[in-house]
């Protein structure tokens, strides 16, 4: 199967500058480059966008920032999300980004295009012991149950994040390393068969 036309996106849920989520994701792009496959990240932080309110959307329309981040999403058919935990939910920048970017419409596409014709990995950073999982649940439920997306089965979690990280941005276990490049290289497979081409 050849995966030239497969690209993956990948950001975290945080404009933090120290993130470890942010860091996660840079590694992933490092990862999926290393093995032959296009690969972006992206930092949310770059596209701000105000809280959604249906109020401001019927005022001002849709934001500017959302209607690039959607296009950004559209050029990838895999996207990998590393979701900060926050008090065992999902962070409300990322809740945000995933709402107004819900509320593009492109006209000839149905309602949620871009989260329905792509698949979605997950993954976590955290100081805590159990690496964050508690939040990619929550926007599991939110990307399955509420967008239509399709989301892998498998999740990557990195607790104790504040001592797992070489200086080089890679991970000290290396078996947790390649797990996450299983995950990967999984994600590349699924959309490839599920989008071909973008």
């Amino acid at each position: 199967m050849s995966l030239s036309s497969t690209k993956l996106l990948f950001f975290a849920g945080s404009a933090r500058d120290a993130s470890y989520n942010k860091r996660l994701a840079r590694l992933g792009v490092e990862i999926a480059e290393a093995n032959g496959l296009a690969a972006t990240f992206a930092d949310i932080g770059d596209y701000p966008m105000p809280l959604y309110d249906a109020d401001l959307q019927a005022l001002e329309g849709i934001p500017e920032n959302a209607k690039k981040f959607e296009a950004l999403m559209k050029v990838h058919t895999g996207i990998f999300i590393a979701c900060p935990e926050y008090n065992a939910s999902i962070t409300p920048l990322l809740k945000n980004t995933l709402d107004w970017v819900s509320r593009v419409r492109v006209e000839g596409e149905e309602p949620l295009a871009v989260y329905k014709t792509r698949v979605f990995a997950l993954g976590s950073a955290s100081p805590g012991g159990m690496g964050g999982l508690r939040g990619v649940n929550t926007v599991r439920t939110v990307l399955e149950l509420g967008l239509g997306a399709l989301v892998l089965p498998d999740q990557f979690a990195v607790p104790k994040a504040a001592d797992a990280f070489e200086d080089n941005g890679h991970l000290k276990n290396k078996d947790s390393q390649e797990t996450f490049k299983k995950l990967i290289q999984k994600l590349a497979r699924a959309a490839h068969v599920l989008h071909g081409s973008p």
